[in-house]
C-alpha cells in the first residue's frame, strides 16, 4: 500500500489518496469474503475519497464533511475547459466514478425483493472500476515514469492479497481450502470468470491444476452441469443457483482458514 501512496501523492493530496487506497482495499477484502453490500459501501467511499483527490487537483471546489456531493464534482470536472486538464481527469475517471457511485448510492433500493439479489453482480463491477480507476491515477501521476501495465500490476498485487481463499495465476483459478473437491473448485472458476463463459477443458485443466486427477476433473464437470447454462459450442456460464453455491464455498474455505 505504500508503495501505491508514494506513486500518486507527488501529485494528489496525501490525505485523500490514503484514504482512497484504504478504502479500495477494504471494498477487495469484503469481496472476497463474500460480503457483497460492505464491499459496494466501500467503492462508494473510494469513489468519493478519489474525486476530493481529483478536485483539489483540478481547483473545482467541494463542500467537506457530510455536505460533499459527488455529482458536484463530477459534473463541475467534466465542465472544465478542453485542455485545461488531461481527459482522464476531467472525463474517463469521473465516468467510471459515476458508475460506481450510483450503484454504492442505489444500493438495493432499486431492486425487486423478488427477483435474485444482484448485489454479487454490483459488487463483481464495482471492485475492477475501482481498480482501473487507481491504476489510471497511477499512470497520470507519474506521466510515463510508469507504463500502464505495471500500474495494473501493482493495483493488482493489493488486491490479490485480500483473497484469502482464492487465487487467480494467469487463466488458473486456485481454492485454497482444507477440505475441497474438484466440482467446488469448477464452480469457484466459473464464478471468478462470470459472466463470461469458460469451455470444459479449461475448467479440467484448472480442476487438474488444483490436485485432482483428469478423470475426476471430468466427472465433477458433469456434476455441476445442473448450475450452468451451456451455449451451442459446449461453453459454460454460471447460472443464479449456481453462483450462490460457489459463495457458500468461498465463505466456508474463508471460514476455515480462520
Amino acid at each position: 500500500m505504500a508503495d501505491l501512496k508514494s506513486l500518486l501523492t507527488p501529485t494528489f493530496s496525501a490525505k485523500h489518496i490514503t484514504a482512497a487506497v484504504e478504502h479500495l482495499a477494504g471494498a477487495t477484502e469484503s469481496f472476497g469474503h463474500s460480503q457483497w453490500e460492505p464491499c459496494i459501501s466501500k467503492a462508494g467511499k473510494f469513489v468519493e475519497a478519489t474525486l476530493k483527490a481529483i478536485g483539489t487537483h483540478c481547483n473545482v471546489p467541494f463542500a467537506t464533511g457530510r455536505k460533499f456531493k459527488a455529482d458536484k464534482v463530477m459534473n463541475g470536472l467534466g465542465q472544465l475547459p478542453d485542455g485545461s486538464f488531461d481527459d482522464s481527469l476531467r472525463l474517463s475517471i469521473p465516468r467510471a466514478c459515476r458508475v460506481v457511485y450510483d450503484i454504492a448510492s442505489n444500493r438495493g433500493a432499486r431492486h425487486d425483493p423478488h427477483e435474485i439479489n444482484p448485489n454479487a453482480m454490483d459488487a463483481g463491477l464495482v471492485v475492477p472500476v475501482c481498480s482501473w480507476v487507481l491504476a489510471e491515477l497511477i499512470r497520470f501521476s507519474q506521466k510515463g515514469a510508469v507504463d500502464p501495465s505495471e500500474a495494473s500490476e501493482l493495483v493488482e498485487a493489493l488486491m490479490e492479497r485480500k483473497y484469502p481463499a482464492v487465487e487467480v495465476v494467469g487463466d488458473r483459478v486456485y481454492l485454497h481450502a482444507k477440505r475441497k473437491s474438484a466440482a467446488d473448485v469448477i464452480l469457484v472458476a466459473l464464478a471468478r470468470r462470470h459472466p463470461k463463459r469458460m469451455s470444459k477443458e479449461q475448467l479440467v485443466a484448472i480442476a487438474t491444476s488444483n490436485g485432482f486427477s483428469r478423470n475426476n476433473a471430468n466427472l465433477a464437470v458433469s456434476r455441476v452441469e445442473k448450475f450452468v447454462d451451456s451455449d451451442e459450442d459446449g461453453m459454460m456460464r454460471l447460472l443464479g443457483p449456481g453462483l450462490r453455491r460457489a459463495e457458500e464455498i468461498i465463505t466456508k474455505a474463508i471460514e476455515s482458514s480462520n
